[in-house]
């Protein structure tokens, strides 16, 4: 299979994330042409800030090929990794990284800063950037432009001091629900 049909592959999984109402970025695991591990989006649903695609996908591969390095992996991901997870994948040892469209708010793989290629670290990833770039990046800004359109709806069908009493209770309190 081509870089496109993982990256196919990887979109499939975005739309996961998405249909649970997640940001959508979808990761896979590959090696030696079969997949070997996938991951979608996670945050909202566990409540866990660190259930990023790449972050999952990278756990599941440890623990199914019992190993912490994964040094003849490549993964495939929607989304420029951000510096946890480019973080991650430096100390995974992975050797290869593809990925979508770029995150020029916090991508760490080349558009805000570079940190899977950082000479001074003991790891440098082979990374390819830009496949299906165009089909990831319109997946989330479709997402997002839904999302802003959704809470404008919502903002407009209750008035101010509803609006206050969803986000502070009627005590005064914070409600996180």
């Amino acid at each position: 299979m081509t870089d496109e049909d993982w990256m196919r592959h990887a979109l499939m999984l975005a739309a996961r994330a998405e249909a649970t109402g997640e940001v959508p970025v979808g990761a896979v695991l590959v090696k030696d042409q079969q997949v070997v591990a996938e991951g979608w989006n996670q945050m909202i649903c566990s409540h866990d800030p660190s259930a990023h695609a790449e972050m999952l996908a990278v756990r599941q591969a440890g623990q199914l090929l019992q190993n912490y390095r994964l040094p003849e992996c490549t993964l495939y991901v929607t989304l420029e990794p951000c510096s946890m997870c480019a973080g991650m994948l430096v100390h995974s040892r992975i050797k290869r990284l593809v990925f979508g469209a770029s995150d020029y708010k916090t991508g760490a793989a080349g558009s805000i800063m570079d940190l899977v290629c950082h000479p001074k670290l003991n790891h440098q990833l082979e990374v390819t950037a830009g496949v299906l770039a165009e089909e990831c990046s319109m997946m989330l800004s479709t997402f997002f432009q839904r999302r802003r359109a959704e809470q404008k709806k919502l903002k407009q069908q209750k008035g101010p001091l509803e609006i206050v009493e969803k986000t502070f209770g009627n005590d005064g309190d914070v409600d996180l629900t």
